[in-house]
């Protein structure tokens, strides 16, 4: 029997892929400790996103292969998750409790943009992040339902300058719905409506978050600009459906945080398929992989394809979005997989220098 090496545990680790990493875990940087005592061996891998869900098959299949390898009697191997900070632009100070701001922006409404950010933040509360959601989508706010707050609810005020978030399904949440009449249109110009975003943002006790989801507005506007000049956004996610019309907003959406240098994670494609409840015939309403081809003319990931669904629809009107109200259905799982591959995004980018943001005319 031959002694196991370093090099020959390293060569097993490099034969299996991090699905979410795109990468294997030595390449990816998250191998921590090898200690190789006679025929036993412990290895410790640290994943830079939330994957609580994922862990523990991801370290038993990497067992199983190292308790394979010639000289191994036993094998242990420990997977833990740290979430650092990666702000994204570097002239934008941290926000205070707050790791990492995950933008999620349509360039159209109607997509499904606030129903996917909703989920995607119960997901990664689900995978074991410390999550904030907030509602920047000042005219038409919509989280306080989709998390089953009642109206008229209100936050607390702590020492008469910060707002508390109210939680519910473990995430903290902050709205404009919280400090209005459900009833009362927000009749602002740009300026108000810039003002009161920022105070959302920088005045809510956000308490030691990994990630804060923000539900962006639809559209490439005043919010848009104030939130990528005053908030260290580390990523976003562009939310479309097949349509060539929703497609053609969603080109612009990708292009204006390109321009204010905030990386781009990837494309969620809504209303993807239409299934029949009766017979199973599927159908493609909306047009058929223009997610796809988005994702590719941009050279980013589709990183989820969501069906035409009236559960999704039901179950957020009714204050419980799918991944909690059905955690384990098949949609439930594509949020899940979207939730660990838009931390594993952020953290694959890690910190890189970014330019000083430039508005530009064309």
């Amino acid at each position: 029997m031959s002694a196991v090496t370093r090099e020959a545990v390293e060569a097993c680790l490099r034969q299996f892929t991090d699905p979410h990493l795109d990468q294997d875990p030595v390449s990816a940087g998250c191998l921590r400790e090898v200690d190789i005592q006679g025929a036993r061996v412990s290895v410790r891998l640290e994943l830079g996103y939330a994957a609580g869900l994922f862990k523990n098959g991801w370290a038993q299949m990497l067992q199983m292969a190292l308790e394979n390898l010639d000289g191994v009697d036993s094998a242990q191997v420990k997977v833990d998750c740290v979430i650092d900070s990666h702000q994204g632009q570097a002239q934008v100070p941290a926000l205070a409790g707050v790791k990492n701001v995950i933008a999620v922006a349509s360039g159209k409404g109607g997509v499904g943009k606030s129903t996917t950010a909703a989920n995607l933040a119960l997901a990664l509360a689900r995978e074991g992040a410390r999550v904030g959601m907030l509602d920047a989508d000042i005219y038409g706010p919509s989280q306080g339902i989709m998390f089953g707050i009642a109206e008229g609810t209100r936050p607390q005020v702590k020492d008469q300058k910060w707002f508390v978030p109210l939680e519910a399904h473990g995430v903290q949440v902050m709205s404009m719905a919280f400090l209005t009449d459900d009833n009362t249109p927000m009749v602002w110009r740009g300026p108000m409506v810039s003002g009161a975003l920022l105070q959302l943002i920088t005045q809510t006790a956000w308490n030691d978050l990994d990630y804060l989801v923000v539900d962006m507005p639809p559209g490439t506007g005043d919010i848009q600009l104030t939130l990528a000049q005053k908030v260290p956004v580390a990523g976003s996610v562009i939310v479309t459906t097949p349509q060539d019309l929703a497609l053609l907003d969603a080109k612009k959406g990708v292009e204006m945080f390109r321009k204010v240098h905030i990386p781009v994670l990837g494309v969620v494609e809504n209303m993807a398929v239409h299934i029949c409840s009766n017979c199973g015939h599927a159908e493609h309403l909306f047009g058929e992989g223009g997610g796809e081809k988005l994702a590719a003319q941009y050279g980013v990931e589709l990183l989820a394809s969501l069906p035409l669904s009236m559960a999704i629809r039901m179950q957020a009107d009714d204050g419980k979005p799918t991944t909690v109200a059905d955690p384990e259905s098949q949609i439930a799982m594509i949020y899940q997989d979207l939730a660990r591959k838009v931390g594993a995004r952020i953290a694959r980018a890690g910190e890189p220098a970014m330019p000083s943001i430039e508005i530009s005319e064309d």
